[in-house]
């Protein structure tokens, strides 16, 4: 048969226009092709021949035809396409007859799968899928080098220690803002979110040295949070090596506080009374101090402890300071403050005193007993120092404009039973009150509140003459 093939193909040379002109006179017939050229049909993709020399030239036809096609269908739309009538067209005059000439066709042109578009119609360059698809969870395979099993992991939160340098700009504030309102369990509370580690030692031993250079009252506060802290935050051996530390560092306290050796004896006798530091403390050291600041310490340590044994309460020797006192003891300081005042004439001393009471909230009590110890006096005298230590405590703002205000409002609502005592009271108060006016110390409203006796006329008996009431 390949003999024959290649004697007719010698005989009968083929040209591809002949093929393309057999091909297009042909008809098409539900969406296959019916052409007919001389013995040669197809139908539906299958040749039909009449004789068996005719095969070699139905299957070169075959290879134009899908030629043909394939060039038609690439140039749809920009190239060569097929007329109505089969005749070539160039350009986009005719729109193109095969389905996969379609321009912007997402379905796949390699022949593979069911023709369907990419990602069910959600494919294309940066798109990720179809809009409101939900991704299930990818399970865990126990088997990756990379798996870690998390499901049983308990997380806490972990604090650093603090090192020496965060350790004092931490508790330093703690411990003066407790100076101020004087509440051990907030103080407590905050050391117990730290984590101190190595430097719990250090925190009596900061908080003593902070009070050395602090009032008496601070000094009190500092012993009764070391009470506090002592089993709950801090250890016994904690607090015995943080007053080891305060011995060994007193050379360098001595410098900005000369009584420190003596403060600090005074601060381990109280820490031995309330059994934060053990009886036999003190005695531990006998014979083994080089120090002459540490012996004057241990020294006052063991006097106090002596005269605790005679009676003397070691939890008081601080004395309360400020609002904790009593009221009444308050008044009574007051009291001989004044009178030394007026006894010796120092401002200067008076002053110190005041605020060694550390109550600038009580400081209208001061002003209340200055008036009326003016008001029960006899002389110019004593009116002229108490105006002037006034004007003297109210320009330097040690007695606020507010406490000012408030002694002289209660020397007016009191004055009417001052003045059973004290008959002149009433022209005292006036005479006194505008001198504080013209010095500055109190305002025009406050002048004008000043009470005045009630002047009534009447007649005495039996001569008819109209008095008036005298002072």
């Amino acid at each position: 048969m390949a003999s024959d093939c290649e004697a007719w193909l010698k005989a009968n040379p083929v040209e591809a226009g002949h093929f393309s002109d057999a091909i297009i006179s042909g008809e098409e017939d539900n969406g296959g092709w019916v052409v007919t050229n001389k013995n040669i049909n197809e139908i539906n993709g299958n040749w039909l021949t009449s004789s068996s020399n005719s095969i070699h030239e139905a299957r070169l036809k075959a290879k134009a035809k899908r030629r043909l096609r394939k060039n038609s269908s690439r140039d749809s739309g920009r190239g060569d396409s097929l007329s109505d009538n089969g005749d070539a067209v160039r350009g986009n005059s005719a729109a193109p007859t095969s389905p996969k000439s379609k321009l912007l066709d997402r379905k796949s042109r390699l022949g593979k799968g069911r023709g369907l578009p990419k990602k069910g119609g959600a494919g294309g360059k940066g798109v990720w899928g179809r809009s409101g698809e939900v991704y299930e969870p990818v399970a865990v395979d126990k088997k990756d080098p990379n798996y870690d099993d998390q499901e049983n992991c308990v997380y806490e939160t972990v604090v650093p220690p603090l090192d020496e340098r965060d350790f004092e700009k931490t508790v330093t504030p703690i411990v003066q803002e407790y100076f101020e309102h004087g509440d051990t369990n907030e103080v407590i509370e905050l050391l117990a979110e730290l984590n101190l580690g190595p430097m719990q030692s250090e925190v009596p031993s900061l908080a003593v040295s902070l009070a050395l250079e602090a009032k008496a009252s601070h000094r009190e506060l500092t012993s009764r949070l070391l009470a506090e802290l002592c089993g709950t935050v801090l250890s016994h051996s904690n607090m015995e090596n943080s007053f080891d530390k305060l011995l060994r560092d007193l050379p360098d306290l001595v410098l900005d506080t000369p009584g420190a050796p003596q403060l600090v004896g005074q601060f381990i006798a109280r820490a031995v009374g309330d059994q934060i530091l053990s009886k036999n403390y003190i005695e531990g050291y006998k014979g083994k101090v080089d120090c002459e600041y540490a012996r004057a310490a241990l020294d006052r340590a063991v006097v106090l402890q002596k005269m605790t044994m005679g009676g003397l309460r070691v939890d008081s020797q601080w004395g309360a300071g400020g609002g904790q006192r009593p009221v009444i003891q308050l008044i009574k300081g007051m009291n001989l403050l004044l009178k030394e005042y007026l006894l010796s004439g120092d401002i200067k001393e008076a002053e110190r005193c005041l605020k060694d009471l550390e109550v600038p909230h009580f400081h209208h009590e001061f002003v209340y007993e200055a008036i009326v110890m003016v008001l029960e006096s006899k002389g110019e005298k004593t009116s002229e120092m108490v105006l002037h230590l006034l004007k003297l405590l109210s320009k330097s703002s040690i007695i606020t404009v507010d406490q000012m205000k408030r002694g002289y409002e209660r020397v007016y609502m009191d004055i009417a039973e001052i003045n059973i005592d004290v008959p002149r009271a009433y022209f005292i108060l006036e005479q006194l009150v505008d001198k504080s006016f013209r010095m500055g110390i109190i305002g025009v409203k406050l002048k004008d509140q000043c009470p005045c006796w009630s002047r009534k006329r009447f007649f005495s008996e039996g001569d008819g003459v109209v008095k008036l009431e005298s002072y």
